[in-house]
């Protein structure tokens, strides 16, 4: 909601890359958007916005906007989209209570079968997570929507033999590639460290073409025992 108010005041219809900073736990009901547009160039635009409950802010974020549809130039891709059984073999997310919550009634997520056995108390030991993912009813992903995908998926320290709990977001970046071509989006999210009470989410989404569309990092709390 805040990367569309910014896409508004910059006039740009894609955002490029947005970092937002988590300042306080958001409960059901309204909330209040300011933005400022801070340059305004020919290529891009960099603005702020920040997210309100009544007079509590929740949510600050930074984003640079442009065209996606404009960018060009040489590639160098030195990955490929995660191996995945078919979607209809993944284990789908519907929303359950407290977990899982209210916003996968909202997209339609498919789990590996092999990151999914936490729901069963079975940890993978590998602090991983990949899945399908799009809108209901074939909705098209542009580059807003792929903001949803790359915090969509259920934290990797479910499968990492920590503490089983949510783990709070202090920051996240994501970086838009492209629009994505129609059709399922393959997603991969991992972690390598896990310090201090700290750990890192690096995620991936490739379109149905096998092109990177969107790359994300998140630092989050690890759930105390």
């Amino acid at each position: 909601m805040a990367t569309r108010a910014l896409v508004g005041a910059t006039g740009r219809p894609d955002p490029v890359t947005v970092t937002a900073h988590y300042l306080s736990p958001g409960q059901p009901g309204g909330v209040r958007i300011t933005t400022q547009v801070l340059k305004e160039g020919r290529r891009f635009a960099t603005g702020t916005a920040t997210m309100f409950s009544g007079t509590r802010p929740l949510l600050a974020v930074l984003g640079t906007f442009g065209d996606l549809s404009q960018a060009e130039g040489p590639e160098l891709v030195e990955g490929a989209p995660p191996e995945l059984p078919r979607p209809e073999q993944c284990v789908p997310l519907h929303p359950a209570g407290t977990f899982p919550p209210p916003f996968m009634g909202r997209v339609d997520l498919r789990l590996h079968p092999d990151d999914a056995a936490f729901a069963t108390g079975q940890q993978s030991g590998r602090a991983l997570m990949r899945g399908w993912f799009r809108l209901p009813g074939g909705e098209p992903v542009g580059s807003l929507a792929l903001l949803c995908a790359v915090d969509a998926f259920p934290p990797t320290a479910f499968n990492a033999r920590l503490p089983v709990a949510w783990t709070p977001t202090v920051e996240l970046t994501a970086h838009i590639r492209a629009n994505p071509a129609p059709g399922w989006l393959r997603c991969r999210f991992s972690t390598r460290f896990v310090t201090a009470g700290f750990l890192e989410e690096d995620g991936e989404v490739w379109d149905s073409t096998g092109r990177l569309v969107g790359q994300s990092r998140q630092l989050a709390l690890v759930p105390r025992s």
